[in-house]
């Protein structure tokens, strides 16, 4: 049969463009549920009084859930396909979007006091739910496409749904400007409430999934699938999935990879603003355009390119390029006391993470092809942990050195990018051999 037949005789919808657009819609909409927890957290901070630790670790609560739940939520798509895995975790992300703008509305400011403090980190740990939904979105677009495809399909899906914090970075001066912080939360949980019910009425697993979900055999599903161009196939069940995945060695070094790229990303979307409003003295509206303009948005759309890279030169190669860049910008950040020099590392370092980010998932598909979504969960989601690693380490560096701490902490990048270095010539060496 014509593929035009074969979709009509098995009630099939949905085709690789639409999933794509739907699985970065999904994640574009999810991140957007933390793009305003960094920046509020500068004002808790103004009536807590935290010390740069804690600070840290409040800014980087969403980055803890929204890395560590990549890990089964991403093997669950290998048995379940992409979509209920995301509708849950965008759930769990309005709850802890409704539970913040109920704080803001009832105690903010007068009631805000330290004692809050496990409250607000609990409501941010829920809304960094869909963090992680890339893990969820990476297998799901990685189903619909070939190899050959990987490198610029889950390039622009992670570029574009990464530039969330930085659009609503730009957007949040003006929203805070004309609404208020409490409004902007609200208006913020309606977006990310609205964005689940377009996501939940349109999106579609590929069709492998969809088969299987009419009661076909894995292996009559799986025959189907083929004729109609899919290449990737699951292991079938979420423990097999991981299981496999753990077992190969190359997946720990993608880890180990991302765990600077993204992990990397994830923190400085939070710190930045405030290394912007406390080093350099400018104000959080300023500080988050800054952290927009010169960082996120730039680092993922600079991603989309980097899968392209990725599929024209190899995913080893160019990720060994691009931590080289990371490197070079982190050590511009810690020895420039000027702003015009510190703006240029900050573009640096991102034009390096976009790119790496491409690199890396290019790289998942090709080394564990029979349980991408295992991968995808033991990637994303330890190495997003950098996310919520990386935030108090920097803020411990303002504890021990004071302002000088805000440029002194970009050593830690330096350290994480060197290793990365390293690690992409092992993987480069064993693909030449």
């Amino acid at each position: 049969m014509r593929r035009e037949e074969i979709v009509q005789t098995y009630h099939l919808k949905g085709n690789p463009g639409q999933g794509l657009a739907l699985a970065t819609f999904g994640f574009f909409v999810g991140f957007a549920a933390v793009s305003l927890f960094g920046p509020v957290t500068n004002n808790f901070n103004h009536l807590m009084h935290m010390k740069g630790l804690l600070l840290g670790l409040l800014i980087a609560a969403p980055n803890l859930s929204g890395s560590l739940l990549r890990i089964p939520f991403g093997a669950w798509v290998d048995k379940a396909g992409g979509k209920k895995p995301f509708i849950i975790l965008l759930l769990l992300s309005l709850l802890g979007m409704a539970g913040l703008t109920a704080i803001l509305f009832f105690y903010y400011p007068r009631g805000i006091t330290l004692n809050m403090y496990p409250v607000i980190f609990f409501f941010g740990l829920l809304s960094g739910c869909g963090i992680a939904t890339f893990s969820v979105g990476v297998p799901q677009t990685s189903y619909w496409f070939p190899q050959k495809k990987q490198g610029l399909a889950l390039g622009t899906y992670g570029g574009l749904g990464n530039t969330a914090p930085g659009v609503f970075g730009m957007i949040l001066p003006f929203a805070l400007a004309a609404l208020g912080l409490t409004a902007s939360y609200a208006a913020w949980f309606v977006f990310l409430l609205v964005g689940t019910v377009i996501y939940s009425l349109f999106a579609q697993d590929a069709y492998y999934f969809q088969l299987a979900q009419t009661g076909k055999s894995q292996e009559e599903a799986k025959q189907i699938a083929q004729d109609l161009g899919q290449e990737l196939f699951p292991s079938g069940k979420m423990k097999e999935a991981l299981r496999i995945s753990a077992k190969t060695p190359k997946t720990w070094l993608l880890v180990i990879l991302y765990f600077t790229s993204f992990g990397g990303f994830l923190a400085l979307t939070g710190w930045f603003p405030t290394y912007w409003n406390q080093y350099f003295g400018l104000s959080a509206g300023q500080a988050g355009l800054l952290m927009a303009l010169g960082f996120s948005i730039l680092a993922s759309l600079v991603r989309i390119y980097g899968g392209h890279l990725s599929d024209k030169f190899g995913g080893e190669l160019t990720a060994v390029l691009s931590y080289g860049v990371v490197l070079s910008g982190a050590l511009i950040l810690i020895f420039t006391h000027n702003f015009w020099f510190a703006l240029f590392g900050e573009i640096t370092v991102g034009i390096g993470m976009g790119t790496a980010n491409a690199a890396v998932f290019k790289l998942v598909p090709k080394y564990v092809p029979q349980a991408p979504g295992g991968a995808s969960g033991w990637v994303g989601g330890l190495g997003a942990f950098g996310g919520f690693v990386v935030p108090p380490i920097l803020g411990a560096f303002t504890d021990l050195y004071g302002k000088k701490g805000y440029a002194a902490g970009f050593w830690v990048y330096v350290v994480l990018a060197a290793i990365a270095i390293v690690t992409s010539f092992i993987l480069r060496r064993s693909a030449q051999s």
